[in-house]
């Protein structure tokens, strides 16, 4: 008897981190039921901007997600999820792979839109506002944000919120209250996927869904890979001329760059 296949999907973190720290990003999975007939397998950048918070960061982003995904189908995994709201390198691996990709910041937005009319993004800072508005330009949906909330704390894409959890999470519940009760919010969308620890917290407490945006990205993807789906090649199509060798010369480069001397 033949042992059953196990689908592997791969989710690139946006951040050069430690092994410790990437257990933090591996967490997002606890709580969600897959079976054995699929596997997550998480891969940091080699480089890339230390924040995501101007045009400047987005730019670097791309070339680290897109280099860190971009031989993904040839490893043998079966999807890939991108650990950023701001969905960078999707577009790119979307031209080079066959297998679905996915990020969670379209992704949220349009489940959010499935739950109900409106919703509000509940973000650690203004500074991340120009992410959100990338993909509301290019989904055509400003109409259907209610707001974006920022309780103004600085972010740690490392750490993330632990050790700040009595401080931070009653700051979000706060906003998230006044996006539903002032700007008519009926659906949130936690604004970024280093904020997944306070879920729990808040979900417990508001009366909207609220939007765990990395565990919906890997939901997405499981229900794409059992139908037999993936993004369209007449809208994203093959490079005419591949420069993946030169891609991961550049991303070695920078990683060098960046090591102590």
């Amino acid at each position: 008897m033949s042992e059953p296949v196990v689908k592997r999907v791969l989710v690139v973190v946006p951040f050069a981190m430690s092994a410790d720290n990437l257990l933090l990003r591996q967490a997002q999975l606890e709580g969600l039921s897959f079976g054995d007939g699929i596997r997550f397998e998480y891969r940091a950048v080699k480089a890339g901007p230390m924040n995501y918070s101007s045009h400047h960061d987005f730019v670097l982003a791309d070339a680290a997600n897109f280099e860190a995904g971009c031989r993904a189908q040839a490893e043998g995994f079966d999807a890939v999820c991108i650990d950023t709201m701001s969905d960078s390198g999707v577009a790119a691996l979307r031209s080079v792979l066959d297998i679905p990709v996915f990020g969670p910041g379209r992704t949220s937005m349009l489940m959010a839109l499935t739950l109900g009319d409106r919703f509000s993004i509940l973000t650690m800072a203004s500074r991340w506002k120009p992410l959100y508005k990338k993909a509301l330009d290019e989904l055509g949906l400003h109409h259907k944000c209610a707001s974006v909330r920022a309780i103004e704390v600085p972010p740690d894409n490392q750490n993330l919120l632990s050790g700040k959890e009595e401080d931070v999470f009653p700051l979000l519940e706060a906003a998230g209250r006044r996006a539903i009760e002032e700007d008519g919010a009926e659906v949130l969308i936690l604004g970024s996927t280093t904020m997944h620890q306070s879920h729990a917290y808040l979900s417990a407490r508001l009366p909207v869904p609220i939007i765990n945006p990395g565990p919906l990205s890997y939901k997405v993807a499981e229900a794409a890979l059992a139908l037999g789906l993936a993004h369209s090649r007449v809208g994203y199509p093959v490079p005419m001329h591949p420069r993946l060798d030169m891609l991961h010369a550049m991303l070695d480069g920078a990683a060098a760059s960046l090591r102590p001397r």
